[in-house]
């Protein structure tokens, strides 16, 4: 019988950013996601469904962190990163639309076997993000 705990979820992810400000404003702007915290280190942005966003300055993070609240053990990413958001089916007509609208340039598009469909794009320091639709894989 396997004893493992359930995982509940993504509860944050994040990206290495050179300026936190300019990259926070634009996840704000394009993808609409609320501003959290904001920090010298990092802002954090609502990602939907408990999931946050982090987004870090390069530099900021390599050593950790320890203070009241506990320890974060550092951590560092290098080159350009990868992340999709689920969005419905029916609104990716309109993220289409928006992305345009805000002067980013599609860099890819994919239909998927299982019925989904994806947009990319990039971000202000190169990451590859994605807009992905149900029946990307078995369980989404």
């Amino acid at each position: 019988m396997d004893t493992t705990p359930r995982i509940n979820g993504l509860a944050e992810t994040c990206l290495y950013v050179e300026d936190v400000d300019r990259s926070a404003e634009f996840y704000q702007r394009v993808l609409g996601l609320e501003l959290l915290s904001r920090s010298p280190r990092l802002a954090a942005l609502d990602a939907g469904r408990q999931g946050a966003l982090l987004l870090f300055r390069h530099g900021l993070t390599s050593d950790g962190m320890v203070d009241d609240e506990g320890t974060i053990p550092g951590h560092e990413g290098q080159g350009r990163l990868h992340m999709a958001f689920a969005v419905a089916a029916e609104d990716l007509p309109a993220w289409r639309v928006k992305l345009e609208r805000e002067g980013v340039p599609l860099a890819g598009e994919t239909h998927w076997r299982r019925g989904g469909r994806s947009l990319y794009f990039r971000d202000p320091d190169g990451h590859a993000i994605e807009l992905a639709t149900p029946g990307l894989r078995a369980n989404y």
